[in-house]
């Protein structure tokens, strides 16, 4: 037995590949063994064009971190009517590696680079995020021009912001 999991090109490419042949542009890798673990760890492996619809983790409260492996990553902080209040561009090559989101907190992820991976920790088990936690002045996924109209903005704000 593997004593090590290594995250290494070779992986990030397998992770990437899927990625983009998959509808949603984005493939997980868990490294949890099941979504009862009390700590999920994976990768996120997200191409442009993903959608995270902005979210909060509460009831249970969770703390989320994303590491940035490569790539390049918007996280995004909203208040409760949906404006952005804080926007951090992650990208390794300009010495940003990743961030930390409180409990309970609206944010989202914007992808902005191809081949963008993250390491992802949140405390488990897994659970779907509930309706109460999902942004409701944000669009639903499914609703693909809304989707593509509120992603553009959110590329106008972060190139607004200058980050």
């Amino acid at each position: 037995m593997n004593e090590i999991k290594v995250i290494n090109r070779l992986l990030l490419d397998e992770v990437t590949g899927r990625a983009r042949t998959s509808p949603r542009l984005r493939m997980n890798c868990n490294f949890h063994a099941t979504l009862d673990d009390p700590v999920n760890r994976l990768l996120n492996a997200m191409e442009p064009g993903t959608y995270l619809r902005p979210h909060r983790h509460r009831n249970p409260d969770r703390d989320e971190i994303f590491l940035l492996l490569r790539g390049r990553v918007a996280i995004l902080i909203f208040d409760d009517a949906g404006r952005v209040t804080d926007a951090t561009v992650l990208d390794p090559r300009q010495g940003c590696y990743g961030g930390e989101i409180r409990a309970g907190v609206w944010h989202g992820l914007l992808v902005l680079e191809t081949e963008s991976v993250i390491y992802e920790v949140k405390q488990g088990p897994f659970a779907p995020l509930s309706p109460e936690n999902m942004a409701p002045w944000a669009p639903p996924a499914d609703d693909a021009g809304a989707v593509a109209r509120y992603l553009d903005g959110l590329h106008e704000v972060v190139e607004a912001l200058n980050v």
